[in-house]
């Protein structure tokens, strides 16, 4: 019987294939108690399912590459982590070893009893790290039974589920499932922005969908309208098919555009820089024509290990991305952990109060020298084969920027003393994603070469909601009048001061978007580079005087409705 349902288009795209349900993790599971002689044998049974837990996610990190790494990689690391962690173990080692429970039930218990702690906390962050908590209590749940916890999913399924874990679309996607359709969720989330570099459609927010399609019923989704029709008829499926044309056409127009300027109606040249981590990210990107590498990440190199890398290779890293560009510009991230984003050598601090808000980015490069002055001279070194700039993330004052300058002045000196050719100026820049920074950046303006705004970071510091919080899916998003004024006060003092600016966050790779930000002054973009054609071609069909001349208008916006209204006129 034919049933539709709408949902949030969170990733483009079409499928049609029958639905495989899966239902919202809970742990069905009896009170059970063991003999005191059986306690040692179920603590050993425990140990090995959270030793073979370790070892999938290590896996599927090994497995993973370029940009997918960073994406996915931060979620395996956070649910790592969470395997170590001492409150966790030593709680359900006592309720085997005092209470005789089954492992099974006492991870049932400990982690009712966790979430319970979590949700009463009064912080946004800890609250959404729940369901980080139930993906790694599934998977252990999943090997105390012999069973590996990956989801598996089978060629030609549409999944559908209350949520999906960002660490899970990768894989579900080389198994051939189609598209999922999710219960809960946000278009703003990381697993759809991860959708969206995947091309995976994604339907979010139907909570219909999972109380009434059946396993193997026929499903049509289009993840750009949200919509999910169960069982279509003759005329829906002329709707699919004719959506698939669409789709196999507008690939072609894309392809292109290859080579193609970024040149808008009337005649303005715009740049598109793409953001990497990886070889393979820089060979993608400059077939791709990008102008530059505009976020190049080196988290990568530390994530995942017991030790830091040293300076050789990080130098090798570094002078291969700038070797892959052929004389265009890299812009070299320093590092930029901390928040989600926590390495195994102990260098970030394991247990802050707030990650989001904690040391992180220049700051814990400044409180760890010896570490950021090993990156430092890497940077420098590779600067000696082709164009390249420093961007410094999570700069809060001028203050910041100037130990930096310092630094690498110092660093400088003594790598031409010591016999290595590197460039004789490399720009230093700042990523601005602190509301003061953004606030407050004509104090520092002129200690820096280029800015970059990070829209990811500084919307959720902005609106004080967290982008990974379902709750909050609704505040959490750019489309509000104090982003706008914002983004426009930092692009007009950038511009005043003659400085390069971009804009790297999600907000530059949506071409939903790209009007807004034209408007608003901008000539830099930096995207992921499975995007810079669709912003390419966005970018070849607007003009931007007249954007320029809308400009007031979308900023007398006084709510998101307002600056929707102004996008679809633009």
């Amino acid at each position: 019987m034919r049933r539709t349902f709408s949902g949030h288009g969170a990733s483009r795209g079409n499928a049609l294939g029958r639905a495989r349900i899966r239902l919202p993790h809970a742990l069905e599971v009896s009170e059970e108690h063991i003999r005191a002689d059986a306690v040692e044998a179920e603590l050993e049974r425990l140990h090995e399912a959270i030793a073979q837990v370790r070892g999938e996610l290590r896996g599927l990190r090994e497995r993973l590459h370029g940009a997918l790494a960073h994406e996915v990689g931060e979620f395996l690391d956070l649910h790592a982590l969470l395997l170590d962690d001492p409150e966790l173990l030593q709680g359900l080692d006592e309720l085997i070893r005092k209470g005789r429970y089954s492992a099974d039930y006492a991870l049932r218990l400990h982690r009712d009893r966790l979430a319970g702690v979590f949700e009463g906390m009064d912080n946004a962050y800890f609250r959404s790290r729940i369901e980080d908590l139930d993906h790694v209590v599934g998977r252990l749940h999943a090997a105390l039974h012999s069973h590996e916890a990956e989801l598996q999913g089978v060629a030609g399924e549409i999944l559908v589920t209350d949520n999906v874990a960002p660490s899970e679309l990768a894989q579900l996607q080389s198994q051939g499932v189609l598209a999922v359709i999710t219960a809960g969720g946000s278009m703003l989330s990381h697993s759809a922005i991860l959708a969206r570099s995947l091309h995976l459609p994604l339907v979010v927010g139907a909570p219909e969908a999972l109380q009434q399609i059946n396993d193997g019923d026929v499903v049509a989704v289009d993840g750009a309208g949200g919509q999910v029709v169960v069982e279509p008829n003759a005329a829906d499926l002329r709707a699919y098919r004719g959506r698939v044309r669409e789709e196999r056409r507008e690939r072609k127009q894309l392809h292109r555009l290859r080579r193609e300027p970024t040149r808008t109606l009337d005649g303005v040249d715009i740049r598109l820089y793409a953001n990497a981590e990886s070889r393979e990210d820089v060979a993608e990107s400059h077939a791709l024509g990008a102008a530059g590498i505009g976020l190049y990440r080196t988290e990568f190199l530390f994530l995942q290990r017991e030790g830091l890398p040293d300076e050789e290779e990080q130098f090798r890293a570094y002078r291969d991305a700038v070797l892959g560009m052929t004389g265009r510009m890299v812009t070299i991230r320093t590092l930029d952990l901390g928040a989600d984003k926590s390495d195994r050598s102990g260098l970030t601090l394991p247990r802050e109060p707030n990650p989001a808000m904690g040391c992180r980015g220049v700051r814990l490069s400044l409180a760890r020298e010896e570490v950021f002055v090993s990156q430092l001279r890497a940077i420098l070194r590779a600067s000696g084969y082709g164009p390249l700039r420093i961007l410094v993330p999570m700069v809060t004052e001028r203050a910041e920027i100037l130990a930096v300058a310092g630094l690498i002045k110092r660093i400088a000196r003594d790598l031409r003393s010591g016999g290595h050719e590197i460039a004789e100026h490399v720009p230093l820049g700042a990523m601005i994603e602190v509301p003061a920074a953004a606030i407050a950046l004509s104090s520092f303006i002129g200690a820096v070469d280029f800015i970059s705004v990070g829209t990811n970071d500084l919307t959720q510091y902005l609106l004080a909601a967290d982008r990974n919080n379902e709750a909050l899916g609704e505040l959490y998003h750019p489309l509000h009048p104090a982003m706008m004024r914002l983004l426009r006060n930092v692009i007009r003092t950038a511009k005043a001061r003659r400085k390069p600016v971009a804009v790297c966050g999600e907000m530059a790779g949506d071409p939903a978007f790209t009007p807004l930000l034209l408007a608003l002054g901008l000539e830099e973009f930096s995207l992921h580079p499975g995007t810079l054609l669709e912003v390419r071609r966005a970018i070849r069909a607007l003009d931007l005087g007249r954007l320029r001349a809308q400009a007031p208008a979308l900023l007398r916006a006084r709510d998101r409705a307002g600056i929707e209204k102004w996008l679809a006129s633009a």
